[in-house]
């Protein structure tokens, strides 16, 4: 069985103190005494910092006596008074309180190392999520309203269901590709290779897979944004285009449009209204659980940008980004 050192700080430090007062007590020279303080107060500090606290405050409060105690036989056989002997005693109970307070102070440092780092991987396992919200919901919902498409014409058109399963490959392909992506994430947090996550630069592939989606872009605005905003604007496009395929089934177009305007590069998605009557397949909504907008716009105003989202023209929805226009900047 492995002992650790450290569970034996407290009781050599107990045993050691409770020692050196009977050889006070005994009036033993003091320069052994005198020694015996430079194996005492290293052990306070090693407790005070390393030992539990039910461990620690009776054996340090044992030692803090002994090293206090030490002098005042001393001072009483050389004819001295009580009030001199206390002085004493006062005197050296000083570098006591202090080894105390050193080793007390490494433990409430090593107390906020461990909350830091604590929080740092809450923040890690977060930013975690939301990536699979952001990203692989956008292709799992798309694989889900393929599916029930190519349920729904298999037997009328037959080949309207084949392009159906196509886009279901596409879509799990990008999933995939996705979930390479948190993989890579973590990776980096351990120090190891990465890839770049997704901007505006795919965004005129992720239109293209989106079936009636139309991009209208600003070559330059596509390129104008600082990393973050980059990576924060492709996600607003993926979570707007993801909230259309849930909810706003049946619609003509889905319009997005990437601009540079006076505020700064916007970034804005669309859809009609869906026609009246028009059939949801079963199965379609789900309940929450994602971050959705909510999440966005902390992540928007995080890189500096604004996030809206409302009724747009002719009884459709309309979300709006604005991001910092880093050529103008610079």
């Amino acid at each position: 069985m492995t002992v650790n050192p450290r569970a034996l700080y407290a009781p050599t430090l107990a045993g050691a103190s409770a020692l050196s007062v009977a050889c006070s007590l005994a009036r033993l020279p003091g320069a052994w005494s005198l020694s015996a303080m430079a194996l005492l107060l290293p052990l306070l500090g090693l407790v005070a910092r390393w030992s539990s606290r039910r461990d620690a405050i009776p054996a340090g409060a044992l030692g803090v006596v002994a090293v206090a105690l030490w002098p005042a036989p001393l001072v009483w056989d050389e004819g001295g008074s009580w009030l001199e002997a206390c002085g004493a005693a006062a005197f050296w109970s000083l570098p006591a309180l202090g080894a105390v307070a050193a080793g007390g102070h490494l433990r409430r440092q090593a107390a906020r190392t461990r909350r830091a780092v604590r929080d740092a991987r809450r923040d890690q396992q977060l930013e975690v999520a939301r990536d699979l919200h952001d990203f692989v919901a956008h292709d799992v919902t798309a694989m889900v309203v393929q599916a029930q498409a190519a349920r729904f014409v298999a037997d009328a058109d037959p080949r309207q269901a084949v392009l159906a399963l196509e886009r279901i490959e596409e879509s799990g392909l990008s999933a995939l590709a996705s979930m390479d992506r948190t993989v890579h994430a973590l990776r980096r947090a351990g120090g190891g290779p990465t890839t770049p996550v997704p901007g505006l630069a795919e965004l005129p592939e992720l239109v293209d897979r989106f079936e009636g989606g139309v991009l209208e872009a600003e070559e330059q605005a596509l390129t104008a944004l600082a990393r973050e905003a980059d990576t924060a604007a492709y996600r607003v496009a993926v979570e707007a285009l993801t909230n259309v395929r849930r909810h706003a089934r049946g619609v003509d177009a889905v319009r997005v449009t990437v601009r540079r305007t006076t505020a700064g590069i916007e970034l804005s998605v669309s859809h009609t209204a869906p026609p009246r009557g028009s059939r949801s397949f079963p199965g379609l909504r789900r309940g929450g659980g994602g971050t959705g907008l909510v999440g966005l716009r902390e992540r928007v105003e995080a890189v500096g940008g604004t996030l809206g989202a409302g009724p747009g023209d002719g009884g459709g929805w309309r979300v709006r980004a604005v991001f910092p226009d880093v050529s103008r900047e610079t």
